[in-house]
């Protein structure tokens, strides 16, 4: 009998580790979680400003050049891009505006970008790497990708 309660006690005793690990592993995963999702946050956010800022950066240049000037941008666009705009900001301000939507876990980030050029045509949203066209046109820049 005595043999029996000591393999008894053992079992408890290693359901007891099993279970203090258990309770202690489970909120570093969450930790864990967490702070991989907002690093994946600000890399996007980071990269897609970045790509904002080239596409500003060419459009002035090839603008201020004159018609015919082009330029092409090789950029990288993240898997959590929901749209991009080109427009004009509000009727206060003359510039236009190259705004991208990420979203993030906290919800939809817009990044915006000003110029005082006016910039028109598309860019990509669908994750990848992509080959923009930055070309001047008369009063205007145009923008496409491929």
């Amino acid at each position: 009998m005595n043999k029996r309660k000591k393999e008894a006690q053992v079992s408890i005793e290693y359901m007891m580790i099993i279970g203090f690990v258990t309770v202690i592993t489970i909120p570093l995963v969450i930790i864990y979680h967490n702070f991989i999702q907002d690093s994946n946050d600000e890399i996007s956010s980071t990269q897609i400003n970045q790509v904002a800022k080239k596409i500003i950066d060419a459009a002035e240049s090839v603008y201020y050049l004159g018609e015919p000037s082009q330029t092409t941008l090789k950029v990288n666009i993240p898997d959590n891009v929901v749209a991009v705009d080109l427009e004009k900001g509000s009727l206060e301000t003359s510039y236009y505006e190259v705004i991208f939507n990420i979203s993030t876990k906290s919800g939809i980030a817009e990044i915006v970008q000003n110029s005082p050029v006016n910039i028109t045509g598309s860019l990509p949203v669908n994750k990848g790497t992509y080959t923009i066209t930055i070309k001047a046109v008369s009063d205007h820049v145009e923008v496409s990708y491929r």
